[in-house]
């Protein structure tokens, strides 16, 4: 099995440019042949528990007014693809509370998935430190399943 590691998104990825100091970014990393494309449609074809999650987090903050499209592409895709190339891929969205983007970055055969949060406002501070727990269990389950998967 390979390993996840814990690791910062390299400085060349164009995601940096978005990172103010007060932001949240995390990063993740495991070896595999695949594209960042290919990396995504793996990793972020969620499982059945964590669409349970996602349905009830719309549940719980349609009646605040925040996005809870689910539409796979195009403007009302929970994640829309904001930059694309051959070595990167990012999506995310712009929202009340807060910004966030996913990108997977190809780099020495080594694909990094990192999350950036900017939170624009108390309900986006409060929103990110409770679906916290559930990003980082997300985000690893999405990273085994990519270095599990073979082209």
């Amino acid at each position: 099995m390979t390993k996840i590691l814990k690791t910062p998104l390299p400085k060349t990825s164009r995601l940096w440019a978005s990172v103010a100091p007060e932001d949240f970014i995390d990063g993740y990393a495991v070896q595999t042949p695949l594209s960042p494309a290919d990396a995504a449609k793996i990793g972020l074809s969620m499982p059945r528990w964590a669409n349970a999650l996602l349905s009830l987090r719309n549940t719980i903050v349609k009646p605040l007014g925040l996005k809870t499209d689910s539409a796979d592409t195009g403007d009302n895709a929970i994640f829309p693809t904001t930059y694309e190339d051959d070595n990167e891929l990012i999506i995310g969205t712009d929202d009340k509370h807060l910004n966030f983007r996913i990108c997977l970055y190809r780099e020495n055969q080594m694909v990094h998935m990192a999350t950036w949060v900017h939170r624009n406002n108390l309900l986006g501070r409060v929103y990110l430190a409770v679906v916290m727990p559930f990003h980082i269990l997300i985000v690893r389950d999405a990273m085994r399943r990519i270095a599990s998967h073979a082209p």
